[in-house]
């Protein structure tokens, strides 16, 4: 059947949310896209006025995708080129999807996202679908043709997978503010000390250049380590000027909820470093400088204002 205005216009509606649901199960802007325009060819195809709740049509269609694109990532991965980190959203992007709660918005925190690539396809769509966009058990038994006793049980066993990794201390924009100000005096001071002081003992910096810029195959390890690395990161050079192309700028955001570092040339984002915060200290720096995994930043980052940055490096 032909399909009109009104249905494009319901499939519309419902795009925000489908793309904040298939970027929690899948990691990545650029696949979340390409899954939810999938999930529209469905809709085109088929019978729309025989479905009697579009929205848990489309929700099902979509998992189902995404659950399918988790089997294949995951082979994908093995042979990934370094560490593989999530696609960063920044500030204000509507696929960050709901934060009215603290489930919601811990559920697309970097540090969790990472920790979902630990769970299982099924746990990952259990976790997501309940504890950020809060569809009962009945529901998720529907959408992964399961048991309810069984949703439930799989949610626990994610829960228990999340719950191991370090706790995150919820920042609002002013002290995300204030955190990266510090990082930075301690980053380009040019000693060591100050660095060491704002990190955990346990800290770690993490980056994926996915094989197209250079990033360091094994995390750095420990407050010292990281603190070394940072310090020789914002230390300028010609070298560093030439990998690049330039001196970026770098600005001050949010990306996942997170405190966040955006370094801009050209108007193109060539790197996001986000902050994990604890109440103990920076617990955790993800840096992604793949270019494929800066798309949708770089698109943003165009359509916003930013304010000026804090500083040029390199």
């Amino acid at each position: 059947m032909a399909m009109t205005m009104n249905d494009v216009d319901r499939f519309e509606a419902a795009r925000p949310r489908l793309e904040a649901i298939a970027y929690r199960l899948l990691g990545s802007a650029s696949e979340a896209e390409d899954a939810v325009q999938e999930t529209f060819l469905r809709w085109q195809a088929a019978d729309v006025d025989r479905i009697e709740v579009p929205e848990a049509w489309l929700t099902k269609v979509l998992t189902n995708l995404c659950l399918n694109q988790l089997t294949s990532a995951r082979a994908r991965r093995e042979t990934y080129v370094g560490q593989w980190l999530p696609e960063p959203v920044l500030a204000g992007d509507p696929m960050l999807g709901p934060a009215d709660t603290a489930e919601q918005r811990e559920s697309v925190s970097f540090a969790v996202l990472a920790l979902l690539e630990r769970l299982s396809p099924n746990e990952r769509a259990v976790y997501v679908l309940r504890e950020a966009f809060d569809y009962p058990h009945r529901e998720i038994a529907e959408i992964l043709d399961i048991t309810e006793a069984a949703s439930q049980q799989i949610l626990h066993r994610a829960k228990k997978h999340i719950a191991d990794g370090k706790a995150r201390t919820e920042v609002d924009e002013a002290a995300a503010r204030r955190i990266v100000d510090e990082f930075l005096a301690a980053a380009t001071s040019g000693r060591t000390e100050p660095l060491v002081r704002l990190l955990t003992e346990d800290a770690i910096s993490v980056g994926d250049g996915g094989g197209k810029v250079p990033a360091r195959a094994k995390a750095f390890e420990g407050a010292l380590a990281v603190a070394k690395f940072m310090r020789g990161l914002f230390k300028p050079g010609k070298a560093k000027r030439a990998l690049v192309g330039g001196s970026p700028d770098v600005y001050a955001t949010t990306a996942n909820g997170d405190p966040a570092l955006v370094v801009v040339l050209d108007g193109r984002v060539i790197g996001v470093m986000c902050l994990e915060v604890t109440a103990e200290g920076i617990a955790a720096f993800r840096n992604q400088v793949n270019p494929d995994k800066l798309e949708r930043a770089t698109r943003r980052w165009a359509a916003t204002e930013h304010g000026d940055p804090l500083l040029t490096v390199f």
